[in-house]
């Protein structure tokens, strides 16, 4: 149920299976963001056989943010990616009949998150007002500050956002250029580390605890893909959900993967980040006793409703056209 991480030095990674009549389907695969540790436990699916025990050759491709793989999924340019769930109910709304919809929770907890620095002033939500939030335009987390912000009476007129590149955003708030940033808890609170940030000065306020009923990335299909191959799907979601049980059960034992990869990955911080991912997003009360991979239908219909209060709706929203099940087992993926 998780992925390995490839070498930020390459585009893609390929699994390749042989099989007695030399056939396997291939399945181009897009991720969200780059080779590091929470991809590991896709890369596990390659590396021990769980795609290939499906009769899978798939390739991974890196990607740029948590709204990419949406639009490269929707094209048919990819049959299958990984996204933000909530992007993707956006893009739904204003893109209606899009062939695109969310077929497997990953993030259950949504990693979305503001991370500032103690010593800038900024320990919680109380803190944002009167200070400089450096922000990706096309990051996941601050696609949802808005709400976040409305959750916690928040002023946005009070916070100076100062837009960033992904780049940049960990090196302008290790040099104090801004106050926070908005990002994903495991990638920069552990970027910050690695610029000698110290630990006990870094403040992760994760959206989850303040209010947010969302949903975080889930892999996405191509609907039209998916009605011709749902023994694929199907088949994908199933090795993929066994990768991240690999990842679980030790970490350590998929970090291999990711140095092949990506040789200049640092194997000690992308577990660490890996780990981050498990504990705090994809092993959650719900996963534990629902499996991975499925959604509680009033969970979903509150997330629907935090949405519309900062988002106007062009279509009545229903969750039906963004999520699901048909490509699951009826109990979710067992993570333990």
């Amino acid at each position: 149920m998780f992925f390995r991480p490839l070498t930020t030095l390459f585009v893609a990674a390929t699994a390749t299976a042989t099989f007695a009549d030399g056939h396997a389907t291939a399945v181009p695969f897009a991720l969200d963001w780059k080779f590091e540790g929470p991809a590991a436990p896709y890369f596990a699916a390659i590396d021990n056989g769980h795609f290939e025990a499906k009769g899978l050759s798939v390739e991974i491709t890196a990607g740029s943010g948590s709204l990419d793989a949406i639009p490269k999924v929707a094209t048919g340019a990819f049959p299958i990616g990984f996204a933000d769930i909530n992007s993707l109910i956006k893009f739904l709304d204003q893109n209606p009949g899009a062939p695109v919809i969310a077929a497997m929770m990953v993030y259950d907890k949504p990693p979305f998150a503001v991370i500032g620095r103690k010593s800038l002033g900024v320990e919680g939500p109380g803190d944002l007002e009167g200070k400089v939030l450096g922000a990706p335009p096309p990051d996941g987390a601050w696609a949802q500050f808005p709400i976040f912000a409305a959750a916690n009476g928040i002023d946005m007129a009070n916070v100076t956002v100062e837009p960033v590149g992904f780049p940049t955003r960990e090196p302008m708030l290790a040099e104090g250029n801004v106050a926070s940033i908005t990002g994903f808890s495991f990638s920069s609170y552990l970027n910050l580390v690695r610029l000698g940030v110290p630990e006990d000065d870094i403040s992760t306020i994760l959206m989850a605890d303040y209010g947010l009923d969302l949903y975080g990335n889930a892999v996405i299909v191509n609907t039209e893909y998916a009605a011709e191959n749902p023994e694929v799907v199907s088949g994908f979601l199933e090795a993929v959900a066994m990768g991240w049980a690999d990842a679980i059960a030790d970490p350590a034992s998929v970090m291999p993967s990711l140095i092949e990869r990506n040789p200049a990955a640092d194997s000690d911080l992308e577990q660490r980040r890996l780990e981050l991912s498990i504990n705090a997003n994809v092993v959650t009360d719900y996963t534990l006793e629902n499996g991975m991979g499925r959604i509680d239908s009033d969970r979903m219909a509150s997330a629907l409703e935090q949405i519309a209060t900062v988002y106007e709706f062009q279509n009545a929203p229903d969750a039906s056209l963004y999520f699901t099940d048909a490509y699951l087992p009826e109990t979710g993926f067992m993570l333990k």
